[in-house]
């Protein structure tokens, strides 16, 4: 069952962009043929002509970084900068920091980082109402998403990250506040962005498949000026989609333009925007029955309806960074990045959200109309020195800098969580006679408000954080790697609230009745690496987080910080000339002061501090060639995640949670995909066909264990053809994801809008994508 959508009143972008590409190649096509091979400079592209109507290109550069094609097809990525904010190979470093490259996105077909994070071990979605960008990374919870080292998702709130800007996605394992600031103790993810090119380079893909889905996506780059002292990119992607679930659709537009000034040749300045909006229909999924999930169709909808409003979510982005090399050894880096977000949502609630809605014997589910609407701003910068030079027969790569961040949201509910309307209640088996409420029923609920809430359903956000931090990584004999470092916080958080926004700003300005907790700390990390021969590395390190806790008690009581710690010890291997990379890892990561709603009250916002998780496990990841026709991206995670402290009370006695394993965390978990190329992975022409997989076990759906999701291996493949015409290549392509049309469900609500026993989210069934993408 669909609903009838509201379509974006926008001209179509593909004849449009279609039109300057064509037209931009063609005169990027006459310059090229007459250039002359140049040596002035190894770092740039050099196009040398074969025939008066063919070029070949042999390198390019992204702000000095020289890649061989913008759509590069290798898997393999040997450096990544998340780690030590210096660009260090992976091998030399004694963390767990693994890359999915452009080329897995492209293959797979994926659109958002939700996808993409599949491929990394230990990673698993947690999304709410489903969307946005939870994670949960090695057993924690991590709303947090980084973007280009500076946190670009500063609260819980739901944000979207299309994938159509994305250079990489970045997942480093463990506490990363000593380089960060705020981040959870299970990792922080980080994407990085496209940049400008210094050659002409044009992209068009078009997209299509299941439940009406229409992708466009474009990509042209190049230089400004003849000297290429000022580059451009232009990226960019309209979506439209209908869902597997009844009366849910997406309607999505990403448009990131970026600009490279080189001012000097040891001086370069950036700036990016990036634009997302999003209308789309919230869906808290299906509700559980006994300790599993509903037995009632996937596609069903018990909390949607074909009147209920669209729902929005918007950002715009705005990033700079300024590199400047003062030689060969020492340089400078400023990034900055502003974000403003906004959210509007309004659906069907189950009510009480967080309590017995259900009659799980007649099926019969309570709900009531709810809306919730957000805006926020975060501005964040940093400034790094790092440096190179030797001392007493030691290599040392060191960093010091400072970052700073300060953000607001503003947060308004109306309607109705908590108190049921027996007039919208659904029989969960036979929802047909409920569809079809009158529109004034949403727009008038949403004019009220819980009778706990009057007065204080309007809240504003404030988080500042200030950080210094340095690292040296000491390099002896070029076989071991000595990696230390330490960054002290000081933390400002707070929350008003009132009748109205101006009511919660003030509150919060004056500190009453609203909680202001100030905290500062210092948090170390050390590694140690030792490579006996080039291809293997045996690593282990100790590290410390800080992450504010800005919820609030039942008596209006703010939260002490939390605290994690990591141990870690494993083992990198480099094989076939460095072209695959695998890392075997073994840690034990506590958290102290876990935050979790307290449903022992009324109000949903309302907090408990749980006490201690510990998360233990391993991890194996693989990704590179095992030769130039196969390709693979592989990982396995085994996750042993418990609460090993419970500090919460009800009428006086613990409620004893300790042993309880943590929600959506499954023990055994994994990913295989496997690409092979009929010409090599680099051919301009020839065949691809791939095939992998995605599996986790049983996981418990609360924190409770009051009920599991099934454990299930979900199949994917695709084929893809490359034809190269002229200085044209087009790439057709079909991907086909969940091959054997297996149900299963991906998580639970993370308590953020409903108890995890009403919200469920399903996996979509098999899923078919037809792809053509036409490069210049």
């Amino acid at each position: 069952m669909t609903r009838k959508k509201t379509k974006r009143k926008l001209l179509h972008p593909v004849p449009l962009i279609l039109a300057v590409l064509m037209s931009d190649s063609c005169l990027a096509a006459e310059e090229s043929n007459d250039n002359k091979p140049s040596t002035k400079n190894a770092k740039e592209a050099i196009l040398v002509s074969k025939t008066p109507d063919t070029t070949e290109l042999e390198s390019m550069t992204v702000v000095g970084k020289a890649v061989q094609d913008p759509y590069d097809k290798s898997y393999t990525v040997t450096n990544s900068a998340t780690a030590t904010k210096t660009d260090t190979p992976i091998m030399d470093t004694p963390v767990s920091i693994q890359v999915v490259p452009r080329a897995v996105m492209s293959d797979q077909k994926t659109v958002r980082i939700t996808d993409a994070l599949e491929n990394v071990s230990g990673v698993r979605a947690q999304s709410s109402l489903g969307t946005g960008t939870g994670f949960i990374i090695r057993g924690f919870r991590n709303p947090l998403i980084y973007r280009n080292g500076l946190m670009a998702v500063p609260n819980s709130f739901r944000s979207e990250f299309d994938t159509a800007n994305l250079e990489s996605v970045e997942v480093l394992k463990g506490p990363a506040s000593v380089l960060f600031g705020r981040s959870e103790p299970g990792g922080l993810i980080n994407v990085t962005t496209k940049k400008p090119l210094d050659i002409p380079y044009y992209s068009l893909e078009q997209r299509f498949g299941s439940y009406d889905l229409y992708r466009t996506e474009w990509d042209a780059s190049g230089p400004v000026t003849d000297d290429k002292s000022l580059l451009y990119r232009f990226t960019g992607s309209y979506q439209n989609n209908e869902s597997f679930r009844d009366f849910v659709s997406n309607d999505r537009v990403l448009i990131a333009p970026s600009l490279t000034w080189r001012l000097t040749d040891a001086t370069d300045f950036t700036v990016n925007v990036e634009g997302v909006d999003q209308d789309y229909q919230a869906d808290f999924g299906i509700p559980v029955v006994g300790n599993r999930p509903a037995n009632i169709p996937l596609n069903r909808s018990v909390g949607g309806d074909p009147n209920d409003p669209i729902d929005s979510i918007s950002k715009v982005q705005l990033g700079t960074e300024l590199n400047h090399r003062f030689n060969d050894d020492w340089a400078i880096h400023s990034r900055f990045l502003a974000s403003w977000g906004d959210g509007r949502e309004t659906f069907l609630n189950p009510a009480p959200a967080f309590g017995n809605a259900l009659n799980e014997a007649t099926g019969i589910l309570q709900r009531n109309v709810f809306a919730q609407r957000y805006d926020s701003e975060a501005y964040t910068t940093n400034l790094d020195l790092t440096g190179k030079f030797q001392l007493a027969g030691t290599k040392h790569d060191i960093l010091l800098g400072f970052d700073y961040l300060r953000s607001f949201t503003q947060y308004n509910i109306q309607g109705f969580f908590n108190t049921a309307n027996p007039a919208l209640a659904i029989d969960i088996h036979n929802p047909g006679p409920s569809y079809g409420i009158d529109p004034s029923v949403f727009s008038n609920a949403i004019l009220a408000v819980e009778p706990t809430q009057i007065g204080r359903n309007f809240s504003t956000f404030k988080d500042e954080w200030y950080g210094v931090y340095f690292q040296d990584h000491i390099t002896l004999w070029d076989k071991l790697h000595i990696m230390g470092g330490g960054r002290y916080d000081w933390i400002e958080t707070g929350r008003g609230r009132g009748g109205s926004f101006s009511e919660s700003d003030n509150a919060l300005e004056n500190s009453i009745p609203s909680v202001i907790r100030k905290d500062e700390g210092f948090n170390p990390r050390v590694g140690i690496l030792y490579q006996p021969w080039q291809w293997l590395g045996v690593y282990g390190n100790w590290t410390t987080s800080l992450a504010a806790n800005n919820g609030i008690s039942s008596n209006n009581q703010p939260f002490k910080p939390q605290i994690g710690e990591q141990f870690e010890a494993g083992i990198k291997t480099a094989f076939f000339d460095q072209r695959l990379l695998t890392t075997l890892a073994y840690y034990h990561l506590t958290r102290d002061n876990l935050l979790t709603p307290d449903l022992t009250t009324p109000d949903p916002n309302d907090s408990a501090a749980i006490g201690q998780q510990r998360s233990q496990g391993i991890e194996l990841d693989i990704i590179g060639h095992l030769n130039d026709n196969l390709s693979i991206i592989s990982s396995y995670a085994f996750t042993d995640a418990r609460i090993t402290k419970d500090n919460r009370t009800l009428n006086g006695v613990l409620n004893g949670y300790e042993g309880k394993r943590l929600n959506n965390v499954p023990e055994h978990s994994g990913s295989l995909w496997l690409k092979y190329d009929v010409n090599g992975f680099d051919a301009q022409e020839g065949w691809s066909v791939g095939l992998g997989g995605v599996l986790a076990s049983k996981r418990e759906g609360d924190v409770e264990n009051t009920f599991q999701l099934p454990g299930y291996v979900r199949m994917d493949a695709f084929a893809a053809y490359k034809l190269k015409v002229g200085p044209t290549r087009v790439t057709t392509s079909f991907n086909i994801r969940n091959l054997l049309d297996k149900e299963y469900f991906e998580s639970t609500d993370p308590n953020a809008n409903v108890a995890p026993r009403f919200g469920v989210y399903p996996g979509a069934p098999l899923t078919a994508i037809g792809s053509i993408r036409v490069e210049y």
